[in-house]
């Protein structure tokens, strides 16, 4: 049964605020960005209270971050776009005002914190908002203390941004959006960037505000797992960036699992486990939204026959794809890596995992050839990395960046892809043969003759990733593959990559995504303080909870799910979805 949608509110939006108004009064919002040719979002309308937290979901493309670019005026007067409709925020129409005088009644959190960060100390970076609407000396320290203290900083205000963790720093930019005094706070993929402890801290943090009332939040989040425990409402928009659903959680989430689902927004893994033991049999009703709703429905449901989980696919033993030997690196002043050495077979899906500050994405530029170490080795195949010319380790490596606009070099979607192959020198027939086939392959076609930067983020990872493909490299390295992807895109590039990995090419990715490794990985390679602390076959690294901890990591969710469910013994040993029962999402 296809989603229904609520019928649009038609009613004029008031200019100024009136005694009953909602907080935020999105009224048929529609954008279309320069260059495209429909708009996403398209004629969206709702409402925010004070003291809701509001879930905005759908599958990448949607307008989901145009919308939160919309709301504090963003779009369109600093970001060119054609809006229609009415945005009005705390009264103000975001059309009369500027952004400036609309930051007082909203504040943006973006993914990147670094990227929002101006400061050199925690306390300069929190004032620096209300010194520029120049209140009061008094007024600003009183903004700055309270809205550090709210997020767990206070005692930490003389140090330097840099020094905090990546949760610290998105804190921080949460303090810096509070002491501007906005109760509309608008965060995008907040915890994206973030390690498993980096995730708490935001959502603790962000549950001391909901829990206060005095602030409301609209949310763009992929990891539910973790915002389960803040959000009261769920907006969803579908592929085409129209309304499908405003309502409570139980209403959405729980009720409308199945739809979502079809839809290829990303839904809790506990959710996700649940909709395939349904199908197995099992009786899960209310559908559970967190790996313990999950647990306690199981723990006294019946066993359902099932043989247990398929194993997963053995590391290929054939040769080695990449070879690093004592490999020291440093950034800035900083040695960030130390003596690390690691064999990666040919044919593997390794995951390099751990926490912020680790070392996992500076390993990873060492092995693409990117950062040049100052001692050791790293062999691709034969090859030293260090000797190879750099115009031919595309051929060697593909390597996709943890930003993707750090990698585009071309002006439309079509030649960002052609770009690779017509280094190749091949037949320009071939080159857009095969361009366009890619570009359908990861749902791009009708993007081809688009800027990159205007695609979504979801959209400008799978151009990154295309990029990186089509050279044909026998390695490829990715960087939080999945970051900015809806749950249907983010499984079709998993399984392309496993596809890949299954043909030969050997595959490596640095993320924070436990379930993805549990999901993908066959090989797991374990980073601490900027030293590998261990190696070995997924199963047996993810079952060491242990070195899990010590690595400042989490179980994946499923397996939070399961561990004790001894009356369950063919569930316990699952580790992927696709071990469960069920079949589907």
């Amino acid at each position: 049964m296809p989603v229904s949608a609520p019928a649009p509110d038609s009613t004029a939006v008031p200019r100024s605020a009136t005694s009953g108004a909602p907080l935020l009064q999105v009224a048929e919002l529609s954008v279309t960005h320069d260059g495209a040719t429909v708009a996403t979002p398209a004629s969206v309308s709702f409402t925010v209270e004070r003291g809701e937290v509001v879930l905005l979901l759908g599958p990448s493309g949607a307008g989901k971050s145009t919308l939160t670019l919309a709301l504090n005026g963003l779009i369109p007067h600093a970001v060119p776009a054609d809006v229609q409709g009415r945005v009005v925020v705390g009264g103000v129409d975001t059309a009369d005002a500027t952004v400036a005088e609309l930051s007082r009644h909203v504040a943006m959190v973006f993914q990147d914190p670094d990227a929002q960060l101006v400061t050199g100390t925690v306390l300069d970076e929190v004032a620096f908002g209300p010194e520029n609407l120049r209140l009061p000396v008094a007024e600003v320290l009183a903004r700055s203390e309270q809205a550090l203290r709210r997020v767990g900083l206070w005692e930490r205000r003389h140090e330097n941004p840099d020094r905090l963790s990546g949760g610290g720093r998105q804190r921080l930019a949460i303090a810096a959006a509070l002491a501007m005094g906005s109760p509309l706070l608008v965060l995008d993929e907040p915890t994206a960037n973030l390690d498993p402890t980096g995730i708490e801290e935001v959502y603790a943090a962000l549950a001391d505000l909901a829990a206060a009332g005095d602030h409301a939040i609209v949310l763009v989040e992929h990891n539910l797992d973790a915002a389960m425990a803040v959000v009261d409402r769920v907006v969803v928009l579908d592929a085409e960036g129209r309304l499908v659903a405003d309502g409570g959680v139980d209403e959405v989430l729980r009720a409308r699992a199945e739809e979502l689902a079809a839809l290829g927004v990303w839904l809790p893994v506990a959710t996700l486990a649940a909709l395939r033991l349904r199908r197995a049999g099992y009786i899960l009703e209310p559908v559970p939204l967190t790996p313990g709703e999950l647990h306690d429905a199981l723990a006294p449901h019946p066993a359902v026959g099932h043989d247990g989980p398929a194993p997963a696919p053995a590391p290929s033993t054939r040769a080695t794809a990449v070879q690093v030997t004592g490999l020291t690196l440093h950034r800035g002043r900083t040695e960030v890596l130390h003596d690390v050495s690691l064999t990666v077979p040919a044919g593997s899906f390794t995951a390099i995992v751990g926490a912020n500050g680790a070392g996992k994405s500076s390993l990873l530029s060492a092995i693409a050839g990117v950062l040049r170490p100052p001692r050791g080795t790293v062999r691709l195949g034969d090859a030293d990395v260090a000797r190879v010319d750099q115009r031919m380790l595309p051929s060697r490596i593909g390597f996709v960046f943890q930003n993707p606009e750090h990698q585009f070099v071309a002006h439309t979607v079509f030649d960002e892809v052609a770009h690779g192959l017509r280094r190749q020198r091949l037949d320009e027939t071939e080159v857009r043969a095969r361009t366009m086939d890619l570009l359908a392959r990861f749902g791009l076609a009708g993007h081809a003759e688009q800027h990159p930067f205007l695609l979504s983020g979801g959209q400008k990872r799978r151009l990154s990733v295309g990029t990186a493909l089509v050279a044909g490299a026998p390695v490829l390295a990715l960087d939080e593959p999945t970051f900015g992807q809806d749950r249907a895109r983010a499984d079709e590039l998993l399984r392309l990559l496993a596809d890949l990995r299954d043909d030969g090419v050997t595959v490596i990715v640095v993320t924070h995504d436990m379930q993805l490794v549990s999901e993908y990985a066959d090989r797991v390679t374990v980073m601490a303080g900027g030293r590998v602390i261990a190696v070995g076959a997924t199963a047996d690294v993810l079952d060491d909870r242990a070195l899990i901890e010590r690595a400042g990591l989490r179980l994946s969710p499923l397996r939070q799910v399961l561990a004790g469910l001894t009356q369950h013994p063919a569930l316990v040993r699952a580790t992927r979805l696709a071990d469960l029962p069920g079949g589907g999402p």
